[in-house]
Formats: C-alpha cells, sequence, structure tokens
C-alpha cells in the first residue's frame, strides 16, 4: 500500500476516520449506529427470557446453537450467492427479513404468548437469514471504501458494533427489570429501519459479476481449497475457530455469572456485557489508528493470549467489580483478534472468491459457536459456569502460543497474497 505523506500522517484522527470520505460506507455505519443497539438489546433480553422461563444453562446453549448452526451449514452457499449478485441487494433483503422476525418475537412476548419452542423456531429462521448476511455484509464493505481504506472501514464498523455493544445491554438490563423482554425485541425490530433507510439511499455502481461455469457446490470448493492453500489464511481461521469453540461460549453463560454468581440480576447482566463492550470499542479504534497491517499477526497472536488469560481469570473471580474489570479485557482483546483476523483475510483474498472467503470465515467465527455454546452449556451443568470459562480461556491461550510460535513461517507467504491482491487492483 503506497505511503501517505507525512502532512496526513500528522494527524491521527483524520487517518482514523478515513473510510468516512465514503459516502455509501457514511450511510452504511449511520444506520449500523441505531441498528445495533437494538440488535445488543435483543441479545441480552433473548437469554434473559430463556433464563427466566427454564433457570438451565443446558437451553441457554440449545438456543444459542439453534441459532448459529445455520451459519456453519448454508455460510458457503451464501457465500457463493455474494460472489454472483448484488450484495447491496443481498444485504437489503437479509436486514428487512431480520426486521420481521423481530417484530414476531416482540408480538409473541408482548401478548404473553411467547414459549421457548417459539423462540427457538424464531432463532433458527434467523440463523438461516444470518447464513447469507453474514458474508454478503463482510464482502460488500470493499465495495464501499476500495481496498485502500478496508483495513479502516472494518475498524470502524467494528467501533460502532462495540459501541452499541456498551449502550444496548445498558438499556436492555433497565428495560428488561421494568418493562419487559418484549420491549427491548420491538425496538429492535423498530431500529432495521434505520440501516435499511441507509442502504436505499446509497449509490452502488453495478460490479460485473462473472458467473462461472460448474455447479454451486464446485463454486463453493473453489473457496474452500483456495483457503485451503493459502497457509497463513488457514492458521488464521484455524486460530479463530478454537477461540470462538472454546472462548466465546463464556457470553452465553452471563445470565448465570450475572444472577448466581455475582448477584446482579437483569441489570448487573446488562452492565457486564456493557463492560465487556467498552473494551471492544477500545480495541476497534485502537486498529482505526493503525496506518497499515504491518505487524498485525502479532497484535492477532498477543491478543488471543490476552483473550485466554482474561477469561481465565474472570472464571474464578467472584467479586462483581472485579469481574467487571475483567471483562473489559475480555472485550478489547477479543474484538482485537477478530477484527484484525478479518483485516488481514480479506487484504490477502481477491475479490472473486472474497464472499467465499468470508464465508468460512464466518463459518469459523459464528458457525463453530453452537457447538461451544452446546458444550459450554452442558458442561456448566456438570461442573458450574466458573471452571467452564475458566477451561475454555486456557485452550485460548495455548492456541495463541501454538500461532504465535509458527508466525514467522507465515509471515512471507502472507505478504505475497497481500501484494498479488494489491496489482489485481490496479
Amino acid at each position: 500500500m503506497a505511503d501517505k505523506s507525512p502532512l496526513v500522517r500528522e494527524s491521527r484522527l483524520p487517518a482514523m476516520l478515513a473510510s468516512l470520505r465514503h459516502r455509501n460506507f457514511r450511510l452504511f455505519i449511520s444506520g449500523q449506529m441505531i441498528s445495533l443497539i437494538g440488535t445488543w438489546m435483543q441479545s441480552i433480553a433473548l437469554s434473559w427470557l430463556v433464563y427466566r422461563l427454564t433457570h438451565s444453562s443446558a437451553l441457554l446453549g440449545l438456543v444459542v446453537f439453534a441459532g448459529q448452526l445455520p451459519v456453519l451449514l448454508l455460510a458457503t452457499i451464501g457465500g457463493a450467492v455474494a460472489d454472483q449478485h448484488s450484495r447491496h441487494r443481498i444485504v437489503i433483503a437479509t436486514q428487512t427479513a431480520s426486521m420481521v422476525l423481530a417484530f414476531i418475537l416482540a408480538g409473541l412476548t408482548l401478548s404473553g404468548l411467547v414459549q421457548v419452542w417459539q423462540v427457538f423456531a424464531l432463532n433458527i429462521t434467523l440463523g438461516l437469514v444470518n447464513a447469507f448476511d453474514i458474508p454478503a455484509r463482510q464482502s460488500f464493505i470493499v465495495e464501499m471504501v476500495g481496498r485502500e481504506d478496508l483495513t479502516n472501514a472494518i475498524a470502524l464498523n467494528s467501533s460502532v458494533f462495540n459501541g452499541a455493544r456498551i449502550v444496548g445491554p445498558a438499556v436492555a438490563g433497565i428495560l428488561v427489570a421494568a418493562l419487559g423482554e418484549g420491549w427491548c425485541f420491538f425496538l429492535n425490530a423498530a431500529s432495521y429501519v434505520a440501516v435499511i433507510t441507509g442502504l436505499l439511499m446509497m449509490d452502488i455502481r453495478p460490479v460485473s459479476r462473472q458467473r462461472p461455469a460448474g455447479s454451486t457446490v464446485s463454486h463453493i470448493a473453489e473457496g474452500f481449497r483456495f483457503v485451503w492453500k493459502s497457509r497463513p489464511i488457514r492458521a488464521l481461521l484455524l486460530l479463530l475457530g478454537i477461540t470462538s469453540l472454546t472462548g466465546m461460549p463464556y457470553s452465553v453463560l452471563m445470565p448465570i455469572f450475572a444472577d448466581q454468581i455475582l448477584h446482579g440480576g437483569a441489570r448487573g447482566l446488562g452492565i457486564l456485557m456493557g463492560l465487556s463492550g467498552v473494551g471492544a470499542l477500545a480495541a476497534a479504534l485502537f486498529l482505526a489508528a493503525r496506518p497499515s497491517l504491518r505487524g498485525i499477526g502479532r497484535v492477532i497472536a498477543g491478543s488471543s493470549l490476552g483473550f485466554g488469560a482474561s477469561l481465565i481469570l474472570f472464571g474464578l473471580s467472584t467479586l462483581f467489580w472485579l469481574s467487571g474489570v475483567l471483562l473489559v479485557g475480555v472485550g478489547f482483546f477479543m474484538l482485537s483478534q477478530m477484527a484484525s483476523s478479518n483485516s488481514l483475510i480479506q487484504a490477502m483474498s481477491p475479490n472473486r472468491l472474497r464472499g467465499r472467503v468470508m464465508a468460512v470465515y464466518s463459518m469459523m467465527f459464528l458457525g463453530m459457536a453452537p457447538f461451544g455454546a452446546l458444550f459450554a452449556g452442558f458442561l456448566a451443568q456438570r461442573i458450574g459456569a466458573p471452571w467452564t470459562v475458566a477451561i475454555g480461556g486456557a485452550c485460548c491461550a495455548a492456541a495463541s502460543l501454538i500461532f504465535g510460535s509458527r508466525l514467522s513461517s507465515l509471515r512471507a507467504e502472507a505478504r505475497k497474497l497481500i501484494s498479488d491482491q494489491m496489482f489485481e487492483a490496479q
């Protein structure tokens, strides 16, 4: 990537906001600011609803499993669709479908008719929508900002995501305690209007997408072959998968920590998740300020290790304030690893395969999580939530050490892949 002039580099703030010079991305991020607050409100309220109805850690895990399993099974098809059709139109369709599902959940809850099986059914349907939404939305970012601002756009998008993660859980904790979960679901449904409006206002240049010969299966296989043959991408995705499988389930067990261990109730759950969001927002701003991808591999390895260590300490803590401080670290290191891996993988991927590569990314990031949630839910029933989280953190730390030991051998190939994609874009 061409170096910027010294005058441009003098101010760190404009560099942090570089991707906002693109009108389409400004529209996208503005809608996301509102919609993601609603998404986090629904996430917290849904966990509390299931916990209130069942008081079962196993069912908490099963609900997450039901919602994220479709991403693992169908994301590759979603990626192939994103590489052959308008990513802009796909995202409009998936966001509209998500809005409708949120309104249905709100109606069932506010009417007092909601049952656990309905929550399962709606979560499975939302997972089907996300299997097409996530690869299309992730690969759509480069069409809004171009390769030169892609890393910054991903970091800013993560900033908005985690800024909402601070506000959404806090608001949800108050609303659930005062009015119940239904109003959180309703406000989430209404918040989709902002992001859909922003998408409709965009001026997207048509992108010619050649539909290669062969079946959908062969197109999906092409994406898998590229990922498998690219050692740096393969290593990043394996680390991401282990983190998602063993570390991410901590969030599924948060209602148990908030209620039974730290005695904070629904409001405490909102505060704890919000503090995790504070750390994640700090990480996103840290990444947005980075001028290039140089040294990003060390950031990923260090973040994975920090995430694992923070989880171990959180699992062992019985003090609310200490757990809150540790969750700031959990959020910081988790987001730093995820967003850095996203940026690096996209920088190494050709545009014609981007949707399929991001589908594999989605499979490892979200698709492995349901198995982790399912396993964590049942393990917590036997050994308790604290030890379940601590064991998961130890697995993340061990994986980070293995990845770090191989970093030097992957660096040359990673640089070549990035160089090849930059040459292709010229």
